[in-house]
């Protein structure tokens, strides 16, 4: 049996994104950090508790140094590390994880702003005995304790900010609490229909438990190439799972079809821990169409927003249509003609014509394929 092929490097878009959330918690992290000196120091100076021996500079550059070291470590620690338990672990045991984490780093973080804010003070080098006898005692004050807590509140608000964004796709959340969707209306989409080939004879030999799990792993590990190109998931719908795009969203840089591609290359390299854990590993299908649909938020005691059109319709027929073809990915030829850029090495094949359950009218379809691209 030949073994699966490991990943060699993150790709560019992976890089990219993983950066761009670090850049943005730095960036974020670094202006409250700034918002909450200021108010501090002039708070200070309202109530007339400045002292001579206050050192604006020497405060502010203290403060920034734990604004940027902060914002670097969370950048990489929280978008990746804690992010990854919260969705691994109970969150009781995440919760532990983060804790102690998020203790260690406050411990690095204060140091070096301590080290530096005494080596200022008293005129010594940043290791001199003088310096680290004044640190040993900073983590006492009230000073340490404070940011403690209020950085802890920071570190666990970017991570629920991170999750419901995750949760409801790249800009849903946002435009869920502006009321975007409170009354209908109509947009055009690009939808995606992934759908696991053979679930129900694998559901038969796994048992309801272990199948149950089988499924949770798979939309788990498929996941990160959903948010990595900008995709929201719609809806779970037993071993299926419904992804739509925005079109700016779904057409740039292929995104759509690169989503596919790095679903595929995600379970093709978990294929051996599927197989060890299940006994098997799963493979699917899929079907995109776009088209225009009504959206809006609908349900009294659970709000969710909704789709509605022909377009959804004509989507799960043409992933239907990849077991009669032969084919994992199927889409529409009126996709194919919109989605002119594709991602590196990919090209659209042919399919005719295809009579699909539910249609007056044949729809033409296109496969793709990637093609080994030398290095």
């Amino acid at each position: 049996m030949a073994k699966a092929p490991r990943f060699k490097s993150y790709s560019k878009r992976q890089l990219w994104f993983y950066t761009r959330r670090a850049l943005l918690v730095l960036f974020s992290w670094t202006i409250i950090a700034l918002v909450l000196f200021y108010f501090e120091y002039f708070t200070l100076i309202e109530h007339k508790a400045l002292t001579t021996l206050y050192d604006f500079k020497q405060s502010f550059i203290t403060n920034l140094i734990v604004a940027v070291s902060a914002g670097l470590i969370g950048g990489i620690v929280t978008v990746n590390l804690m992010e990854r338990w919260l969705r691994k672990y109970a969150f009781w045991k995440a919760l532990i994880l983060i804790t102690i984490t998020y203790t260690l780093a406050a411990l690095v973080v204060g140091s070096a702003a301590g080290l530096y804010y005494y080596s200022e003070g008293l005129g010594k080098p940043i290791f001199h005995p003088e310096v680290l006898h004044e640190l040993k005692g900073f983590f006492k004050e009230w000073v340490f304790i404070k940011n403690f807590f209020i950085w802890l509140v920071i570190v666990l608000s970017t991570l629920i900010v991170f999750m419901i964004n995750d949760k409801y796709g790249p800009g849903v959340f946002p435009d869920y609490l502006m009321g975007r969707y409170f009354h209908p209306k109509n947009e055009r989409r690009i939808f995606m229909f992934a759908d696991i080939k053979d679930a129900t004879t694998i559901a038969e030999e796994l048992g309801e438990e272990k199948y149950f799990n089988f499924l949770k792993d798979f939309f788990r590990d498929i996941a990160p190439a959903i948010v990595q190109t900008r995709g929201e998931v719609y809806q779970y719908v037993g071993d299926e799972v419904v992804i739509s795009w925005k079109m700016k969203n779904g057409l740039k840089k292929g995104n759509v079809l690169q989503c596919y591609y790095s679903m595929r290359k995600i379970i093709t390299y978990k294929a051996p821990r599927y197989i060890k854990k299940y006994g098997v590993a799963p493979s699917f299908k899929v079907g995109i169409h776009f088209g225009p649909v009504m959206v809006g938020e609908i349900g009294q005691i659970k709000r969710e927003i909704v789709f509605s059109g022909d377009v959804l319709n004509t989507a799960a027929r043409i992933t239907a249509a990849c077991n009669d073809l032969d084919v994992e990915i199927l889409a529409s030829k009126s996709f194919a003609t919109i989605a002119v850029e594709l991602p590196k090495g990919v090209k659209a094949y042919d399919m005719g014509e295809e009579t699909l359950k539910g249609k007056a009218e044949d729809v033409a379809l296109v496969t793709y394929k990637k093609l080994k691209v030398k290095s």
